[in-house]
């Protein structure tokens, strides 16, 4: 164990620097493109919440130097460190980025990371910055992808356990990587931008259902290019600072598994195996197996809200306790928030982002039907463990009927049930025509399937701004 922990920034510096996208797989690229298209739709969707417009006009008080863009309505071009803050918290803005799966039944789902955001919005910044190709600029995001997972794969589950907020913490780790490859640091230099994130790394879950939490991982994004701009600069750091009794591992987890990260960046990559969830309801990811359980009982029985006397939602503590707001009152806690993600079913029979607003939350209909809505602890369904999303809704009607469904394990935009390319493109146009117009939106989907191509990120960015 004491040699493994000796060797772990060490095997993290050497990914980052020999990643070279031209060893990469296709089905790599492919998957890549794919979190592109998700993470840059919900930036944009992100955009137009209250919290990016508080960040905005915080950085517009702020800013420096203009070398990189904040997306949304209003373009704005400030210094890469803010573009990476303003996308980063947009990005995370509606609960609406992709989620890592773990390979581990003791990892509890929600444990690990939204992966894209991080290492995406500072590629962005950073790449914009310096004008790298669309090449480039994809190598730098899969390369802190790869890293960002791999370290929340490793890490001990207490991290989470205990209240830090992965999408946070961890996230800082693959903004910094993606920004440590574009920069073209040494190695050296490498090793310090690790040691620099691991004091800038934070985060933690009690903020769940405000505004911190997108801001969680906005600073991810931005504390990743500081680091990396740091480090460009000499700033000195721990170069080991992810190792031993001192180092990162322990300190923020209690130590790690050695073998889930050592020698397997890379290999295979967690991109692709065991892949990531693209989410189909712009909330916490734990909720959407119940949501589309609900969802079936409400069209297979074609049932009407004034029907419902009841509703119970069975599940087990790893679902129970992240999701606690068991009555919202706006849309930051419908998001952790069961009852208000039933009502929406059963109102709707939809909750994307036109339901999670503040307006649709705190209207009559749905707070009456959120008081209808019963979470319990099953004990049978805790007894099965953490490995899967599990839990079964039961509907009671004014007409005697109890009607049962449990959720599919197997859920709708997992590896196991991923998004078509239509279902993809539908969740891209929905969140985009917030800011972008029909034509826009079909352009920036070909410039983004043909990332590899263009000869400058700048050409990202147009395609993706409301010019």
């Amino acid at each position: 164990m004491q040699e493994a922990w000796s060797k772990v920034t060490n095997a993290v510096v050497d990914f980052i620097t020999t990643a070279d996208i031209r060893h990469l797989s296709q089905e790599v690229i492919h998957q890549g493109k794919r979190c592109l298209i998700d993470g840059l739709g919900v930036i944009l969707s992100g955009s137009t919440a209250e919290c990016s417009i508080i960040v905005r006009n915080h950085i517009k008080a702020v800013s420096g130097i203009p070398v990189a863009t904040i997306l949304g309505k209003e373009t704005i071009r400030v210094p890469a460190r803010y573009a990476a803050l303003a996308n980063g918290t947009s990005g995370h803005a509606m609960d609406f980025d992709d989620t890592q799966l773990s390979k581990s039944p003791d990892r509890i789902y929600g444990l690990l990371t939204h992966p894209t955001i991080p290492p995406l919005t500072a590629s962005l910044a950073v790449g914009e910055m310096m004008s790298v190709s669309g090449l480039k600029f994809l190598e730098a995001f899969l390369t802190g992808f790869e890293v960002e997972c791999k370290i929340a794969e490793a890490i001990d589950p207490s991290h989470y356990k205990k209240g830090f907020h992965t999408s946070g913490t961890i996230g800082t780790f693959g903004a910094a990587a993606s920004s440590a490859k574009l920069m073209n640091l040494k190695r050296e230099q490498i090793a310090r931008v690790l040691g620099i994130a691991s004091s800038c790394s934070s985060g933690i879950r009690v903020n769940f259902g405000t505004m911190t939490k997108p801001l969680h991982v906005g600073r991810a994004a931005e504390n990743g290019v500081i680091a990396a701009d740091l480090a460009s600069m000499d700033f000195t750091a721990d170069a080991e600072a992810l190792d031993g009794q001192w180092g990162y591992f322990q300190i923020y987890g209690g130590g790690f598994d050695p073998e889930k990260i050592v020698d397997c960046l890379g290999n295979p990559h967690t991109i692709v195996d065991p892949g990531v969830s693209v989410k189909p309801y712009p909330c916490g990811v734990l909720g959407h197996p119940s949501m589309d359980a609900m969802l079936k009982l409400v069209i297979d029985h074609d049932i009407q809200p004034e029907q419902i006397t009841a509703v119970k939602l069975r599940a087990g503590s790893n679902i129970l306790n992240p999701l606690r707001y068991k009555k919202a009152k706006n849309e930051l806690e419908a998001k952790f928030c069961l009852p208000f993600m039933l009502s929406s079913i059963v109102i709707r029979r939809k909750a994307g982002v036109r339901e999670f607003t503040d307006e649709f939350v705190s209207s009559k209909p749905v707070q009456q039907m959120m008081e209808k809505v019963e979470t319990i602890l099953d004990p049978e369904v805790e007894a099965k463990g953490f490995d899967k999303i599990r839990s079964t809704v039961e509907v009671y009607l004014e007409d005697g009927r109890h009607l049962v469904q449990a959720a599919d394990e197997k859920y709708r935009g997992g590896p196991e049930r991923p998004f078509t390319r239509d279902e993809l493109y539908q969740k891209f146009t929905e969140c985009a025509e917030l800011v972008l117009s029909e034509d826009a939106i079909q352009k920036a989907i070909e410039i983004i399937e043909s990332i590899e191509k263009i000869k400058s990120v700048q050409q990202l960015i147009h395609a993706i701004s409301p010019y």
